[in-house]
């Protein structure tokens, strides 16, 4: 599906299904130098389970045309101007990584218009280290190389996909590296700057489930657990055996982990 947002062509991916405004809709909302493909099992679930689905590309990601946005704050502004594109006036939304933290401010700026909230991979802070932060910069593949070194579990380097042939790490890289120059470096450096999820956390009035993984070394679920405390209505689902990219790694535990935690309202 393609909408117009400020002018620029930004595709979303709806499951499968015809995008209808009128049913319960779930905004998905990747991580620095992600897209929708990421949320591929998760969004096409809900899309066919009575919710309308929007699993974007964020501005200059994937299929989304325009420069990719460099800060937390200006990509919640974005969300809630996709909202308006899309005819759609409350939402769920569903965020991992750099889009946890987009969704958790987009609910706190966009009062009254956020009815649920999932937040996966994600804590009060999200710093990067300066390697990565330098590699990125640079536009060097090794910023691939690390983000899918310290992305993963120990149980996804062995091997852990369910489907014969399929490897993890060699596609999450292969996704890495097709983004733009400067793409990357811009989510990564809005995570690194980011520093107003404690009060973010503190506003928001929707219920929410925090979604954490026992091997996540970039957002440790002791980390996932501190901001969950902070939130007035908040669940925490740990996943074990699992690193940060939980949708790959435990698919089907991050998708009960969603099930179960949001329904429509």
């Amino acid at each position: 599906m393609q909408l117009e947002v400020d002018g620029h062509q930004t595709y979303a991916a709806t499951g499968g299904r015809p995008f209808d405004p009128a049913k319960p809709v779930a905004i998905f909302i990747h991580g620095a130098g992600m897209d929708h493909s990421y949320w591929q099992l998760q969004s096409r679930w809900f899309a066919w389970h009575g919710w309308s689905v929007l699993a974007v590309d964020l501005p200059g990601h994937g299929r989304s045309d325009g420069e990719p946005l460099t800060s937390i704050a200006g990509m919640a502004a974005w969300i809630g101007r996709l909202m308006d594109a899309a005819g759609v006036a409350t939402a769920t939304l569903i965020g991992h990584s750099m889009g946890a933290a987009v969704a958790l401010e987009a609910a706190s700026l966009l009062t009254g218009r956020i009815d649920r909230l999932a937040l996966i991979g994600v804590s009060e802070t999200i710093p990067v280290h300066p390697a990565l932060l330098k590699a990125a910069e640079a536009n060097d593949p090794k910023a691939y190389d690390l983000m899918t070194a310290w992305g993963h579990g120990a149980s996804a380097k062995m091997g852990r996909n369910k489907v014969p042939g399929i490897w993890m790490l060699g596609g999450a890289r292969a996704l890495l590296a097709r983004n733009k120059p400067g793409v990357l470096y811009a989510g990564l450096k809005a995570c690194d700057d980011w520093q107003t999820g404690v009060v973010a956390a503190g506003r928001i009035d929707c219920p929410t489930v925090v979604v954490c993984g026992t091997q996540d070394v970039m957002t440790p679920a002791k980390k996932g657990k501190a901001l969950a405390a902070r939130i007035a209505d908040c669940r925490q689902v740990v996943i074990r055996d699992c690193g940060h990219m939980m949708m790959q790694e435990a698919p089907d535990a991050a998708l009960d982990a969603l099930i179960e935690s949001l329904s429509p309202v």
